[in-house]
Parts: structure tokens; sequence; C-alpha cells
């Protein structure tokens, strides 16, 4: 599913990532832990195309995304890829239901397929009822889940998680946790998380601890 070759990433002088290897499987959960500056959210936006490595080589799905231009990446990422962030990052002007749609109408899928797909989305997510209300009507966790029905909108071969649960109570990061596993189990989905959370962590296939800027073996 996802393959990293030898990935380095520097900003300046500050050489980032040092090589990095990474294989993860179609239908695993892995976490990515280790201190804040070991370079985890670099990797994770390098998985994710929204950067480039400086060398080194990222297989996505099959398909080489190093050398890609940049309108390519962009195509490549809404299909292939799906992101969920600490916050939201829910559009505040729209319904939860015209945001999960956003990502099937820029891929080109017609209103009433992306409305469709949607609606599907935020009944698995317990949202049915909550389809017109806007990101200020919705709790934290509420917003947090109609972000992984818009990660999962396109059916993505990966989502990537950058501290998913990090600005939730304890009973919604649990809700959260358990619907990454839910997802995992009845669609298949691939889940890497950057994550501090420990617990989170400990419930995931494989951990994978970063320190500056390379794996520990």
């Amino acid at each position: 599913m996802i393959i990293g070759k030898n990935i380095h990433k520097s900003f300046g002088d500050l050489h980032v990532l040092k090589g990095v290897d990474l294989h993860v499987q179609t239908g695993e959960i892995v976490s990515i832990v280790g201190p804040s500056g070991a370079g985890k959210t670099t990797l994770l936006q390098l998985l994710g195309t929204l950067d480039k490595p400086d060398a080194g080589d990222i297989i996505i799905h099959g398909q080489s995304v190093a050398g890609m231009k940049d309108r390519e990446l962009a195509a490549f990422r809404n299909r292939h890829i799906g992101f969920v962030f600490q916050f939201h990052q829910l559009l505040p002007e729209f319904t939860a239901l015209e945001n999960v749609m956003i990502p099937a109408l820029i891929a080109g899928v017609s209103k009433s397929e992306a409305e469709a797909r949607a609606k599907e989305m935020l009944d698995f997510m317990r949202l049915g009822d909550r389809l017109q209300h806007k990101p200020a009507q919705l709790s934290g966790g509420e917003n947090q889940r109609v972000a992984v029905a818009r990660a999962l909108v396109n059916k993505p071969d990966v989502v990537l998680a950058d501290e998913p649960s990090g600005s939730l109570d304890t009973q919604h990061k649990e809700e959260l946790h358990q619907l990454f596993f839910d997802l995992r189990n009845q669609m298949g989905q691939t889940f890497v998380i950057v994550t501090h959370d420990v617990h989170l962590a400990g419930l995931t296939d494989r951990v994978l601890d970063m320190r500056d800027g390379l794996f520990l073996p």
C-alpha cells in the first residue's frame, strides 16, 4: 500500500528526515510516535503529497509520487489519500453534508452522487440527523467525525491522521479511536496515525517510534 524508500527532507540547514524507510500494508493501522521535532508530521506531509522529499521515493497504491508534477499530485491526492487533522479544518460556512461533499465534487463527481456518498458516510458516523448543522452547531467529537467522513468520501487507499484525537475529551477520544478500527474492520481502510496518545498507539497494529529523523530499530 505505502512504501517509503530512503526519504530525506531538510529545511535550510535542518536535516529533518535522514533516510526513512516505511512499509504499510493494506488494511493496516500504523501509529507513528516520538518526541516533538522528531520528524513525524514532516513524514506525514510527504506521504500525503503535501510536500516533496529532497531524496528517496514514496510509492502509494503501486504508483511513485516523488516525480509527479503539482497538478498530478493534486489529482492523485484527491483520489487516493484522506486526511484527518487535530483541529478538524471544516469550513465554518458550510453544513456537515456540504463539507463532506467537497472532496467528491473536486474529483468531478456529480452533485447527486457526491451528496449520496456524503450521506452514506455521515450515516456510518452516526450523524445522519446532523446533516444540515454547521461546525459551530456541533460538538468537538461530532466535528471530528464529520472530518473523518470527509476524508473517506472518495474511498481513499489510505487515511493519514495527525493527532486526530488531540483536541478531544476522554469520551470522544475513545469513540474516535473505536471508529478507526470499525472502518478498518468493515471497509478494509488503511490508516497511518501520528499521535502522542499512548493509549491509541497501543491499540494499533504497529507502533513506529521516530527519533531524530529516523525510526528506531
